[in-house]
């Protein structure tokens, strides 16, 4: 029995660039896709981070202090958000850096980190698969014609959404336009064997007469070779 693939795309946005520094996470998205098909089924919140954003960071995604200061603490969303990734693969694009604000915030609040182990970072096989071409979310968006319309700014929601499509098409290639694998194409001619077994049918004299003189009225007609 198959089981199904649960995969998590995940992005969040920050207060700067350097958890290290004291930066914290002010908002996560997370889309989930079972065997690379995105469900409704999705988590996001903003999270207050007790701290400013910076100028450089508000200029990327457009997310205030103002805005931020009546949303949860991450200690407030913690279980909720680990128990919607738990036990799935993470897709993250520069996962890297996702994962080290991510685990900076569980570690804060004596919640296990996550493992890199159970992520997979669509960077890495951008730059492997597109030697020497720009690979950041924009510009694969752009390489597989998926519209950036809707994205004014960066977002962890939204950019999830686009990464989320960018994975499949990374992964999947060809697939995604609706060719057969062989083996679906297996499938197919195997299921219309067992339920459309194959029939014989005996012509009448009547009906076999029509037919040559069908045949005869038709100009230069192949059929005639083989009568």
């Amino acid at each position: 029995m198959m089981v199904d693939l649960r995969e998590v795309i995940l992005d969040t946005e920050s207060t700067g660039l350097d958890y290290k520094q004291g930066d914290r996470i002010i908002e996560i998205g997370c889309i989930e896709l079972i065997n690379k098909v995105k469900t409704n089924n999705y988590f996001h919140t903003y999270v207050n981070p007790e701290r400013g954003v910076s100028k450089g960071a508000y200029n990327v995604h457009g997310i205030s202090s103002d805005f931020l200061k009546d949303k949860p603490l991450f200690r407030d969303i913690a279980k909720e958000f680990y128990d919607f990734i738990k036990d799935s693969i993470l897709v993250i694009h520069n996962a890297k850096f996702d994962i080290g604000f991510i685990n900076n915030e569980f570690q804060m609040i004596g919640m296990s980190k996550i493992s890199i182990s159970n992520v997979v970072d669509t960077l890495m096989i951008a730059r492997k698969k597109f030697p020497g071409s720009p690979a950041n979310l924009d510009a694969l968006c752009k390489r597989f014609n998926i519209s950036l319309d809707k994205r004014d700014k960066h977002g962890a929601l939204i950019d999830s959404e686009l990464l989320a499509m960018v994975y499949v098409e990374l992964i999947l290639g060809e697939q995604t336009k609706l060719k057969f694998r062989s083996d679906a194409s297996k499938n197919l001619n195997n299921s219309i064997k067992e339920n459309f077994p194959s029939r014989s049918f005996n012509l009448t004299e009547k009906e076999d007469t029509l037919h040559k003189e069908v045949i005869k009225s038709i100009p230069k007609a192949i059929w005639k070779d083989y009568n």
